[in-house]
């Protein structure tokens, strides 16, 4: 089987430990993780962990139905790429000096779709919100000009189809 990237989404109650117990699951299959999210979801009360990792699909759902064994993990699902439509941010802090000069670094600011979040003396901290290659793509040429930090966040997504906690959920109350 081939391997490639899949996102999981792991619905949980907000728990002290569950997040150590959840990456400890990918830990003890030899599974590296690419990005790890944690955020509120849309239902009050439940947490959701977005997580993603490159394997084969067995491996994938292996990982997600010992997951959902967790104590206080609601339900865990996971996602083929076109299945999802997701983002990253990314933040950049670079010399204002790179400002100086004529309008070059602004130009290319602007063909990236990225916005200026803060002038200081020393830097400007520039925001790019997009795919991973997207925000590699600034990065690559804003380390021509100069730059004092990158950081960019893990993924977040949103299923194609209706949330499926919302569903599995109804499906409990029925049954």
């Amino acid at each position: 089987m081939k391997e490639e990237e899949f996102t999981i989404t792991i619905y949980s109650e907000n728990v002290t430990g569950i997040l150590s117990r959840v990456v400890g699951i990918f830990t003890r299959r030899h599974i590296s993780i690419i990005t790890l999210t944690v955020s509120e979801s849309s239902i009050k009360g439940i947490h959701r962990m977005t997580v993603v990792i490159k394997v084969t699909e067995d491996q994938v759902q292996k990982v997600v139905a010992q997951c959902d064994k967790q104590v206080d993990v609601l339900k865990a699902f996971y996602y083929h790429a076109h299945e999802i439509v997701h983002q990253e941010i990314a933040l950049y802090k670079v010399p204002t000096s790179a400002f100086t000069g004529g309008n070059s670094l602004e130009k290319l600011i602007r063909s990236h779709n990225a916005r200026i979040l803060e002038i200081e003396k020393e830097f400007v901290v520039i925001e790019k919100t997009g795919h991973e290659s997207e925000t590699q793509a600034l990065l690559r040429d804003l380390e021509k000009i100069g730059i004092f930090e990158f950081v960019r966040s893990g993924r977040i997504a949103i299923v194609r189809q209706m949330e499926m906690l919302n569903t599995y959920l109804k499906s409990l109350e029925t049954s």
